[in-house]
């Protein structure tokens, strides 16, 4: 059993898909975690991701159990935001009207994320202990005319990994002992999913959402072309679940070569492989480029362009695109997702009186008014 004396122990939820990531942080010291894979068989049991909630509680608790951290011990708990109604960046204070956005479906999209709020509740009801989210995807600071699609009644959103993104963020100015309110920067975080961002003195301010804009990505389509979507829509060939299956699921790297691990197709790429060569470097252009227009958006001169996420470890892969972007800042590296470190780091924040927790709904800094 760990000596619960003095210690600042931090409960992380991070539900994904088919996994669920927990850790346990002293502070900024982390000292348990772990990845959990869901049987795919176990999750269609549930008609919705809400029903999930009890299964996904025993997997905590469980984790807990071997951990040698008893509920009551805790400080606090920490879950993965969801998305949620366009929100301002910050730590939020898990309450009543965030679970009923939840419960009652005003999200902008379904997503297994918002079990990481309710698991959080769950706690805070059963424990009295604080429970908090931190940057959730709909993070909203962009400026109006960035919402601008170019189609009235159809504007752009923010959505992104901007818990990674925002940590990332000012983890790199740490790095270069900078401020992150104080100079301009763009963050490309590249996973199953890409989030290219621009920010501006502390604000993100656009943003190139992963599923509707931007490089296409492992499993996503991203950005198409318009008028051949629409032909495609009304073919008759397709059902509105086709459609999204295959932007969502079965675009991108899977769609040209059956396969959406990066690190396969870089193997194959570096071996000859000249149809994975050219999806790889097109994917590697896509990506340079949408961090050359976020450039513009963040504003000339760029302190740093960082590159995270778990594609971020292939140096074939990263080199490409750094070979076509060095020419307008320095760059970083940060391989890998900081979720638990972000997560707790915001909790840890609050405890420590260094910030205080944001009341939700607190509304985007920017709201539109298109």
């Amino acid at each position: 059993m760990l000596n619960m004396e003095e210690k600042m122990l931090i409960l992380v939820i991070n539900p994904g898909g088919l996994s669920t990531k927990l850790a346990i942080f002293d502070g900024e010291q982390q000292l348990h975690s772990a990845s959990l894979e869901h049987a795919t068989d176990d999750l269609k049991k549930y008609d919705s991701i809400i029903e999930q909630l009890p299964f996904r509680m025993e997997v905590v608790e469980e984790f807990l159990q071997q951990s040698g951290v008893k509920p009551e011990d805790l400080s606090a708990v920490s879950g993965r935001g969801c998305p949620f109604q366009p929100l301002r960046s910050g730590v939020f204070a898990v309450n009543e009207a965030m679970v009923s956005d939840i419960t009652e479906g005003r999200l902008q999209l379904q997503h297994a994320s918002l079990l990481g709020p309710l698991m959080a509740d769950a706690f805070r009801k059963a424990h009295n202990i604080p429970a908090f989210v931190v940057d959730p995807v709909s993070v909203d600071e962009m400026t109006d005319y960035a919402r601008l699609s170019g189609l009235k009644g159809l504007k752009r959103r923010s959505l992104s990994h901007a818990l990674n993104t925002k940590y990332v963020a000012r983890k790199v100015c740490r790095t270069l002992d900078c401020n992150y309110d104080d100079v301009n920067m763009v963050v490309a975080h590249l996973g199953s999913g890409l989030s290219i961002t621009a920010h501006t003195k502390g604000r993100m301010v656009d943003v190139s959402e992963g599923m509707n804009a931007g490089p296409f990505s492992p499993q996503r389509s991203d950005q198409l072309p318009v008028l051949d979507l629409v032909k495609m829509c009304y073919s008759g060939e397709y059902s509105h679940k086709d459609i999204q299956r295959l932007i969502m699921k079965e675009g991108g790297m899977y769609s040209y070569l059956g396969t959406d691990n990066g690190r396969e197709v870089v193997s194959r790429a570096t071996s000859g492989d000249a149809e994975a060569d050219v999806v790889l470097e097109a994917m590697c252009y896509q990506i340079a480029k949408e961090i050359g227009a976020m450039a513009v958006a963040a504003g000339m001169p760029l302190k740093v362009i960082a590159i995270t996420g778990g594609l971020a470890h292939s140096r074939v892969f990263t080199k490409r695109i750094i070979d076509r972007v060095k020419g307008l800042a320095p760059i970083e590296v940060l391989p890998g997702e900081f979720e638990s470190e972000a997560l707790a780091e915001g909790a840890r924040r609050v405890l420590s009186e260094e910030v205080a927790a944001l009341e939700y709904p607190a509304p985007p800094v920017v709201k539109v008014t298109f």
